[in-house]
Order: C-alpha cells, then sequence, then structure tokens
C-alpha cells in the first residue's frame, strides 16, 4: 500500500499522509515544504491526528512527546513508498 496523503486545513501543515500497511505517518509542512515520515505510528494515532481540531496544535503538544522514529525527506518530495 502506498502513503495516502490528504490536505488539511492547518496553518502549518499541508498534507498529512498514512501507510497502514507500514504504519508510517507523512506530514508536510506548509512553509518549508519538508516532508517528516515517523515510523511506527499506530492507525489509531492517525485517526486521533487528524479528528484533532488543530494539527499544529496536536502535532506539538501530543504528537511529538510519543519521539517517534523519524526522517526527513527532501524539499517537496514524498517519498516514493
Amino acid at each position: 500500500m502506498r502513503m495516502q496523503w490528504v490536505a488539511v486545513d492547518s496553518t502549518t501543515i499541508a498534507q498529512i499522509g498514512y501507510d497502514s500497511s507500514k504504519r508510517e505517518l507523512g506530514i508536510e509542512f506548509r512553509q518549508t515544504g519538508k516532508v517528516y515520515v515517523y515510523f511506527d505510528v499506530p492507525p489509531e494515532e492517525h485517526e486521533a491526528f487528524m479528528a484533532a481540531e488543530s494539527k499544529g496544535t496536536y502535532l506539538n503538544t501530543v504528537f511529538k512527546l510519543k519521539e517517534y522514529r523519524y526522517t526527513i525527506v527532501k524539499r517537496g518530495q514524498k517519498p516514493a513508498v
């Protein structure tokens, strides 16, 4: 399965992607165009992220605290997963 990307209503985040078979979550940032891919993210976490009223607040106050491993993909390029 490939990562499915969804544009989100956020001043910080442009898109969020998720691949349930690999448990990878991608975040594309609006200002920089950088894409972060986080590993071993359970589906419930993705669902909570998508349901959050403020994606940026959720990222900073909940998601980052869980310290998922991640990699940064080149600016403007989504991973070919």
